[in-house]
């Protein structure tokens, strides 16, 4: 399985000169709560950084600052972890669990944007792989059964 297949290939981006406003009102039209920030956003759209909800609350609301004067490039985590969308899930989870974070661009081989996973969309993966594996033990019982008789 590749990432690619998990992620959610409709991903809502900004360049780095959105307002916070800006990218607080395109979270709130589609429905999401991160923004991945890109180069280029009408063209390639090379990820660059991510804002997410959360760093419009800490980073702005809270202080008090307005989200009008500040830029998505003032706030935005540029330290971006990305996966490829060749990439293993279960790599990819590793990777997200040692840096802590929940959300992850996916790029294509030439480092364009190709998706976005989050933990929720590898929760859903793993309660199928989960699944799949509950399933062999009725299955070793009626082997079991039929081998016996």
């Amino acid at each position: 399985m590749e990432i690619s297949k998990l992620c959610t290939v409709d991903t809502v981006c900004c360049a780095r000169h959105e307002s916070v406003q800006g990218a607080a009102l395109l979270m709130r039209k589609h429905h999401v709560g991160d923004i991945v920030v890109v180069d280029d956003p009408d063209g390639e759209r090379t990820p660059i950084g991510i804002v997410t909800d959360r760093d419009v609350v800490v980073s702005v609301i809270a202080l008090g600052l307005d989200p009008l004067g500040l830029e998505v490039g003032d706030i935005m985590s540029d330290d971006l972890l990305t996966a490829g969308e060749h990439d293993d899930p279960y790599q990819t989870i590793e990777r997200m669990r040692l840096r802590g974070i929940r959300r992850v661009p996916v790029v294509s081989d030439g480092g364009s944007l190709a998706g976005i996973v989050s933990a929720d969309d590898l929760l859903v993966f793993l309660a199928e792989e989960m699944e799949e594996l509950s399933r062999i033990s009725p299955y070793q019982q009626q082997h079991e059964r039929r081998a016996r008789q």
